[in-house]
């Protein structure tokens, strides 16, 4: 397995951040489209793409891809793939996917077909007719856009976003690799000075920490793959001492958060702690009209904005006592993401940039103020 063609979801609009990650931990062959990015690599990069990667959703290894207006040629496409390079005789392979656009429409006849087909190619090369499945976890994912199928094996398991530091979440968290992405957006660096006024469960904090220190956002969890016979147990290790030695923890890096809600202080310095950061991160009660902006400093926040009438007439109104208290200029920056299109009237100051993001499935804007 020299070489393998991976795949990266991603959330829309932080394509941009994704390649230059992948591009920095040696993928080749990028090929970049909505929501995804496909790359070569060897199978180190397997490990080291699901350690490194902030703001991809999960690693997948792409098995190929073809024509698919029938079922016949949904099966033979599949039936050609080599599934034998990873999944072994008592491995589970589950299926799972979407279609779009395409004349095979129905997600369950076409999961039986692949199914069918994988069981078929399998069979012929182990020599036997029916598979326990009781082995390791082979998520196999498939993909039918306007008649074309593409089949993945997904090497992560659970989603990327899912670091090991988040036990407890306010009630409207922001999605880590988001808050990954904005960090990007936001320039933050080594020995940047991080500021979140309204801090919630600090995962914006604790991102840009991560960003900051280089840490690599999965060394504390484990991933689907690593359970995989066919994938050397040695390459997690040595992508996992090198990650650790490539990081940065004296560069100056600091993070002060705050917040009205006393639990919201509290989970942040909780999850600041459980992600490793502690250190570099604090955080106590405030209102955001006693905040008052330092020079050197970057304010990232993601305020409430109401889902309900009263609490959308509240969150406008949090919105005009940011525009002034915060008063974002080239020497303090300030990034707010929110899903108000009003924000820039409210918050009375245009954006230097406006970036569109999605929170989840939740539109929004990433406000840039640096000028």
């Amino acid at each position: 397995m020299d070489g393998i063609r991976y795949c990266c979801p991603c959330l829309f609009g932080v394509e941009s951040v994704l390649s230059f990650e992948i591009k920095r931990i040696g993928g080749e062959n990028l090929a970049v489209s909505d929501g995804r990015i496909s790359f070569d690599g060897d199978i180190n990069m397997l490990a080291r793409a699901n350690i490194k990667l902030s703001t991809a959703e999960r690693v997948m290894i792409e098995l190929g891809s073809f024509e698919a207006k029938t079922f016949e040629q949904l099966f033979q496409g599949v039936k050609a793939l080599p599934f034998e390079n990873f999944i072994g005789k008592f491995d589970r392979f589950p299926v799972k996917g979407s279609s779009l656009n395409s004349q095979l429409h129905s997600i369950p006849d076409c999961q039986s077909i692949i199914k069918k087909a994988a069981v078929t190619r399998l069979s012929k090369k182990y020599g036997i007719e029916r598979f326990e499945e009781t082995g390791a976890l082979h998520q196999i994912q498939f993909n039918i856009y306007k008649d074309r199928c593409t089949v993945y094996l997904d090497t992560s398991g659970a989603g990327l976003h899912k670091r090991g530091y988040r036990k407890d979440a306010n009630e409207a968290p922001i999605k880590e690799t988001l808050a990954a992405a904005i960090a990007d957006f936001a320039r933050v660096k080594t020995g940047s000075q991080v500021v979140d006024p309204m801090c919630g469960s600090g995962t914006l904090l604790i991102e840009s920490a991560y960003k900051s220190m280089r840490i690599a956002p999965g060394l504390m969890r484990h991933f689907s793959a690593e359970s995989w016979e066919s994938v050397p147990k040695s390459i997690w290790k040595t992508e996992r001492d090198l990650a650790r030695e490539q990081a940065n923890l004296a560069g100056g890096f600091t993070g002060t958060g705050s917040d009205i809600d006393e639990r919201a202080v509290a989970l942040t310095l909780q999850n600041s702690k459980l992600a490793g950061v502690g250190d570099y991160i604090k955080a106590a009660k405030a209102d955001i009209r006693t905040f008052k902006p330092k020079d050197g400093t970057i304010t990232v926040c993601n305020p409430p904005y109401g889902e309900r009438l009263l609490e959308l007439k509240e969150a406008e109104e949090l919105y005009k006592v940011m525009g002034q208290v915060l008063a974002p200029s080239k020497d303090h920056p300030c990034y707010i993401i929110s899903p108000h299109e009003e924000f820039e009237r409210l918050f009375g100051k245009k954006a230097d940039k406006r970036r569109k993001l999605y929170n989840g499935m939740i539109r929004c804007w990433l406000y840039q103020y640096y000028l």
